[in-house]
């Protein structure tokens, strides 16, 4: 099966399943000499892992990092990192009576057909539980473009279901369970989330990516653009439907008086590129947002068919996200970490 390795000089080969013993990846192209330790990665794998909140799947993994090579008395050597978490709190049994049907919205039918074969507990490979070691490797690479450039990640959610999110302050995101940046909304947010609680339901989300400090010079003009890079990293998230970056589709409304990024002698006066311009970083900030689909596993019957080609109804149970969004920020912020560190690497071997 191709398609488990992301990026050319620094990427990385992600393996595991959902309830399989352990997830991890390999890391290849870290440059030697970066102090590395559990605790640089800890602290995002923390804020994406699932039982964090009421709001979120109760499965409870701990998601504890383990460094099984690569890094020698706290320093890289540049050789692979293997980075592996162990899987504690799975429930296949939660999966036995859907091994023979098709869930609506999962990858279950079109996996089948491809391969012929599926790991039916918790969805196996296709799981948004292989995001974990995006996160932990991503880590790696923000340490790095910190050090290297004082490149900063943030993130946070502008839009749950149908309610869009004000911003009020950065501060706000780390106090609440929904990484918003507001705190007169919260408790909206609380009871819009019951209410789908009890409704056996789920909801979509936006989330908004800020990074700042971005060198001046990444990406390359036609196929291999900045901006290409960073869309098809963020389409390859589970449940991502959508990526905006800059303006994006407001700029269809704009007129290009109102659009174009003027610049004067102390830099640019607006950002509707979202830090990208021909496909190359311009030194501002780079913004993206993604579009987060609902959750497919609810309790609401759904109809499907079975392997046999019976029509079936499904009802999910077990333990599910009833906004997979809400736990997507470090997710999103690790898959442009890795983009911008591949991209640096490429940019430091062709430019000066």
């Amino acid at each position: 099966m191709p398609g488990n390795t992301l990026g050319n000089l620094f990427s990385i080969t992600n393996f595991g399943e959902s309830h399989g013993p352990a997830i991890g990846c390999i890391v290849d192209g870290c440059p030697p000499g970066l102090m590395l330790s559990n605790a640089d990665i800890q602290p995002d794998l923390d804020r994406r892992r699932p039982g964090t909140s009421h709001y979120v799947t109760q499965r409870q993994e701990p998601d504890v990092v383990e460094i099984l090579s690569g890094v020698y008395k706290g320093e890289t050597t540049g050789t692979p990192i293997m980075l592996m978490i162990r899987n504690q709190d799975q429930r296949c049994k939660d999966y036995e009576d859907i091994a023979n049907i098709f869930r609506p919205g999962h990858a279950d039918l079109t996996y089948w057909h491809k391969y012929g074969v599926r790991d039916p507990n918790g969805g196996g490979r296709s799981s948004a539980r292989l995001t974990a070691p995006t996160v932990a490797a991503a880590a790696i690479a923000k340490k790095w473009l910190f050090q290297q450039y004082g490149t900063i990640f943030k993130g946070y959610m502008s839009q749950l279901g149908e309610i869009p999110i004000v911003f009020e302050s950065w501060d706000h995101i780390t106090s609440n369970p929904f990484f918003a940046p507001s705190v007169s909304q919260i408790a909206e947010l609380e009871v819009y989330m019951e209410t789908l609680r009890k409704n056996n339901d789920s909801c979509g989300a936006r989330i908004d990516i800020v990074v700042s400090k971005v060198p001046i010079g990444l990406g390359s003009p036609l196929y291999d653009k900045l901006d290409a890079k960073i869309a098809y990293a963020l389409m390859n998230i589970n449940a991502v439907k959508g990526v905006e970056i800059g303006a994006g589709f407001s700029s269809v409304s704009q007129r290009g008086s109102q659009y174009v990024d003027e610049i004067n002698q102390n830099g640019f006066i607006r950002n509707n590129s979202g830090g990208i311009l021909g496909g190359i970083s311009s030194g501002q900030d780079i913004t993206v947002s993604v579009a987060i689909k609902p959750t497919s596993s609810i309790g609401i019957p759904s109809r499907s068919i079975d392997k046999k080609g019976n029509e079936v109804v499904v009802r999910t149970f077990g333990r599910h996200d009833p906004c997979v969004g809400i736990r997507a920020i470090p997710i999103a912020e690790g898959m442009l970490a890795l983009v911008l560190m591949d991209q640096a690497l490429l940019h430091r071997a062709q430019c000066r």
